[in-house]
């Protein structure tokens, strides 16, 4: 499944924009859920502060308070794979875009067109590259760590892990041979005890 946030001040956008991803996920079998923002900074602290998932996003880079630029700066740490789309009618940010690794621009003039294909590649990648990470989900937060991005993983206390990675530590609530048993990879081994 993949997790779509489309952020734009203009309620009648997002909601076109919601329609078009979900015709063309829909009709390509690829399962979605989205959440929509007309405020950049709720999107924002909700990434942030409540640690929400997104595989992609598609952005409007004009935006009162904080930008569609600004916000992808600000999230790509918290993110750091999720694929973004900026949406806009200003030609201009285009470099701009391109410098901070964007996954696709869309003029607002070929929106129907452009957005199709983009939202489609993007879930396909994403596909692609899901089935190779650790999920971490409780009530509060979830979280996605790719298999590529772990060094190592450890006890921590009795019934606990903690997942040493590119990104930082992240605990978990289970064991270490539950982890080790959920991640089902060749490329983690088992190591009892390290006797120093």
């Amino acid at each position: 499944m993949v997790r779509i946030a489309i952020c734009d001040d203009d309620k009648e956008a997002v909601k076109s924009h919601g329609d078009i991803v979900k015709n063309c996920l829909h009709s390509c079998g690829i399962g979605y859920e989205i959440s929509t923002y007309t405020q950049s900074s709720n999107l924002f602290f909700d990434i942030t502060d409540d640690h929400f998932f997104y595989d992609l996003i598609l952005l409007d880079i004009e935006m009162p308070g904080m930008t569609g630029m600004e916000l992808s700066e600000k999230i790509k740490p918290h993110l750091p794979n999720v694929k973004i789309i900026f949406i806009t009618s200003h030609i201009e940010y285009a470099i701009d875009a391109f410098e901070l690794s964007i996954f696709r621009y869309v003029p607002k003039s070929d929106l129907t067109n452009r957005l199709v294909s983009a939202v489609v590649d993007a879930a396909k990648l994403i596909e692609l590259e899901g089935g190779k990470e650790y999920i971490i989900q409780t009530a509060g937060r979830m979280e996605k760590i790719p298999y590529k991005d772990i060094f190592y993983i450890q006890r921590d206390g009795g019934k606990n892990s903690m997942i040493c990675s590119r990104l930082g530590i992240s605990k978990v609530r289970k064991s270490l041979q539950q982890v080790f048993d959920e991640l089902q990879a060749q490329e983690f081994i088992f190591i009892d005890r390290v006797i120093s």
